[in-house]
């Protein structure tokens, strides 16, 4: 929680001055009760008319500067929380950004959503409560004792002592709940992730009917978080009652003393209205003290959580450049993966190479580790034995944006962002030409699309919801393309093609004038036959690289593909 302070670096002056303006506020409050007790005493006791009239004017003038002072207090505070929790959120997405596959699949992403948007919301809450109120509350309940001391030494016990017995049951409470709220926001993850699973998968959902089933798994799963919020719930609504029985047992034993002391002659009526005042005063910042304690509690739940995020060192390691030996441009050897918490490899004892300039196939069924030799190539994962050479240095010896700068991809999943088409083409290359941009497009056969949408500028509306999936592709296609990186992966990124579109793509791709590499993952054998080799991948297992004829001589896994495909399974 001690990094989060260096988030009010540049909000210092706000800290200082919102508590200070409240205080000031709260040293107002203060002098309310004893104006009231003058104007008992001496105004209405004597019919001092003009008395009553001026000290009326001057409680509300105090009435007045003390709003002031505490919508200045409020800006200040507010001002505060809000700069605190900006930068605070941006530096979480930035932190998030630089994390792994692995430390993100660890994290998961209704964990995360939840920590970039209730976590640090309640941390804002929590810090605009505290400069508010963590100053101010306690001054006038100390202050209010105080005074009533002062007023009356002979009943200033039973402000201490009403003081002492809420302070145990507000930090009682306050100790009891905290660990609590922690578990709360644990079962909020879990709604977050149901719900976000079932807003992907509507589709799907609905395609099988089973819309009952998901509904039952979602009510478990917020019956959980009804109960553990119930459960904290009840422990924090017993702080009100609790106070507001001590409180008026406080206010009965001071108004029967007090009375005492009116009829003995000690002291005045408007004194006893006075000390009432003074423990309505106190009541009512304990239990904004005890609001406020349970905001902190929340939000101090939240600053572990996101602090925890935040001290996670990224395994993305940039390791000592070590230049190799005359190599291939692109080498695996004995390369392995291990997903973190599977017992069983993804990828074992992968061995191949590939010329600058060559085009590789990657072909397996599913299952067989496609997606996850690309996710090697770009350092989404880090091999777990064995090592990947990239003209001549180990792929752990480049900074993952220089690396990533020298490769496009694009994705099994077409992926577009709301926006325009110009917008989601320049994620690829931020300062394209137009000329640039139709370039791609062309190759990327995607010129049709944007004609029929209404040229560059037309709209994509969240998840390119308002494209089919052939178009998403082949607009993916055009922002590797924009980019001309020396390493393009197509991660079986033409699944939504015709065949006819595909070879005109193939085609376009084999006449590119700046030669990169080229990595195609693909189901279909027709995509990838004109590389120069193909990688044969089954069950996480090389079982064969070579060119496609003579694949189909010596690999029998290739040969059970092809067939497949080409004369529905008969040689």
């Amino acid at each position: 929680m001690k990094n989060l302070f260096k988030y009010f670096k540049n909000y210092k002056k706000e800290v200082i001055l919102a508590p200070t303006f409240k205080l000031l506020e709260a040293l107002l409050e203060l002098f309310i009760p004893l104006i009231v007790a003058a104007i008992i005493d001496n105004g209405i006791k004597n019919s001092d008319t003009s008395y009553i009239i001026k000290m009326v004017i001057l409680m509300i003038g105090c009435g007045l500067v003390g709003l002031i002072l505490s919508l200045i207090g409020q800006f200040f505070s507010a001002k505060a929380a809000v700069g605190f929790s900006t930068k605070l959120r941006k530096d979480l997405f930035r932190k998030l950004q630089t994390l792994s596959f692995t430390q993100i699949d660890n994290l998961g992403t209704a964990s995360m959503v939840t920590r970039m948007t209730s976590d640090v919301n309640q941390l804002q809450t929590g810090i605009n409560l505290t400069l508010r109120l963590f100053l101010r509350s306690p001054f006038v309940v100390f202050g209010a004792a105080i005074m009533a001391g002062r007023l009356v030494p002979e009943l200033a016990y039973i402000f201490w002592i009403a003081i002492g017995v809420l302070s145990v049951i507000v930090f009682g409470i306050i100790l009891l709940s905290l660990p609590m709220y922690k578990k709360t926001q644990e079962h909020l993850d879990n709604v977050l992730e149901k719900t976000s699973e079932n807003l992907t998968g509507a589709r799907v959902i609905r395609a099988f009917a089973n819309e009952e089933s998901e509904i039952e798994n979602y009510n478990v799963s917020t019956k959980k978080l009804e109960k553990q919020q119930n459960k904290v719930g009840n422990l924090s609504f017993l702080m009100n009652p609790l106070t507001y029985i001590v409180v008026n047992i406080a206010i009965i034993v001071l108004i029967n003393e007090g009375g005492f002391l009116v009829h003995t002659g000690i002291i005045l009526q408007g004194t006893v209205i006075a000390l009432y005042n003074y423990m309505s005063q106190i009541l009512v910042e304990l239990i904004k003290l005890a609001n406020l304690i349970v905001t902190m509690t929340k939000s101090i739940a939240s600053g572990k959580r996101i602090d925890q995020v935040l001290q996670i060192d990224t395994s993305i390691d940039v390791l000592e450049n070590t230049n190799q030996d005359e190599l291939p441009y692109l080498c695996f050897n004995n390369v392995s993966l291990i997903y973190n918490k599977s017992h069983e490899a993804s990828l074992e004892k992968i061995n191949f190479s590939l010329e600058k300039g060559q085009t590789l196939g990657i072909i397996g069924g599913t299952g067989s580790g496609k997606s996850s030799l690309v996710n090697l190539l770009l350092r989404f994962y880090d091999v777990s034995s064995g090592n990947i050479i990239l003209d001549n240095r180990i792929i752990e010896s480049y900074d993952p944006t220089i690396l990533r700068d020298k490769v496009s991809i694009v994705p099994q999943k077409a992926v577009l962002f709301k926006g325009t088409i110009r917008s989601n083409i320049l994620m690829g290359k931020t300062d394209a030409t137009d000329e640039e941009i139709y370039e791609a497009l062309k190759i990327a056969q995607a010129l049709d699309v944007v004609n029929s949408k209404g040229g560059l500028d037309a709209v994509v509306e969240q998840n390119g919801r308002n494209f089919s999936g052939g178009q998403k592709q082949r607009l993916s296609i055009a922002r590797a393309l924009v980019k001309k990186s020396e390493i393009i992966i197509f991660d079986d990124s033409s699944s939504a093609l015709d065949y006819a579109t595909d070879a005109s793509l193939r085609m376009a791709l084999k006449n590119l004038d700046y030669k990169p590499t080229i990595i195609v993952v693909s189901q279909r054998t027709t995509s990838i036959e004109f590389a120069d080799k193909i990688l044969v991948l089954d069950d996480g297992e090389q079982v064969g690289f070579d060119t496609h004829d003579n694949l189909l001589n010596t690999c029998e896994v290739y040969q059970e593909i092809y067939y497949s495909q080409f004369k529905g399974g008969n040689k």
